[in-house]
């Protein structure tokens, strides 16, 4: 009877296996769920900015490099989208009217969003020399006056000449 005792002690505990596997486990649980329940975290807000600047950028290149043509970059609440008219910018009258929807629309992820002067429904047109125009009311830029919303607020300024940066 005393070796059944003594066995029985001997098997209280984990093997190295069992600790192992846990250990696993938990480290799987905690990469997939954790992110998820605590939320997309202050990469969501820095990703959009990003983004933005570099579809600012895009534009005003495709502004630059086809005076000819006349883009217009469309933003509202929901997300934003790109368009052009067939002929020069200075030919069309500048209102929000005429500006055309034939672009593809990007959306903004989920609880975020771009303001413009505390306005999220507004267009940027740039000129042949990469300089930006802003809509409605032709209302002017200086410093960080884009402002991109979603858990943390960031700026975008474009300056007078056109460079486009976080702000």
């Amino acid at each position: 009877m005393f070796p059944l005792v003594l066995r029985t002690r001997l098997n209280k505990g984990f093997t190295l296996v069992e600790l192992v596997v846990t250990i696993l486990l938990l480290a799987i649980l905690s990469v997939v769920v954790l992110p998820k329940l605590i939320g997309a975290g202050s990469f969501s807000a820095y990703a959009l900015q990003q983004q933005f600047i570099s579809e600012l950028r895009r534009v005003q290149m495709l502004a630059v490099n086809n005076p000819d043509r006349c883009y217009w970059l469309q933003v509202n609440d929901k997300g934003y989208r790109v368009d052009h008219l067939e002929s020069d910018c200075n030919s069309e009258p500048k209102d929000e009217a005429q500006v055309p929807s034939n672009g593809n629309t990007q959306l903004f992820p989920r609880y975020s969003h771009l303001e413009f002067h505390n306005n999220a429904t507004f267009s940027i047109q740039f000129d042949s020399d990469g300089r930006s125009i802003f809509f409605p009311g032709s209302l002017s830029c200086s410093g960080a006056c884009l402002q991109v919303i979603a858990d943390e607020t960031l700026g975008i300024a474009i300056e007078s000449e056109g460079y486009i940066h976080e702000g």
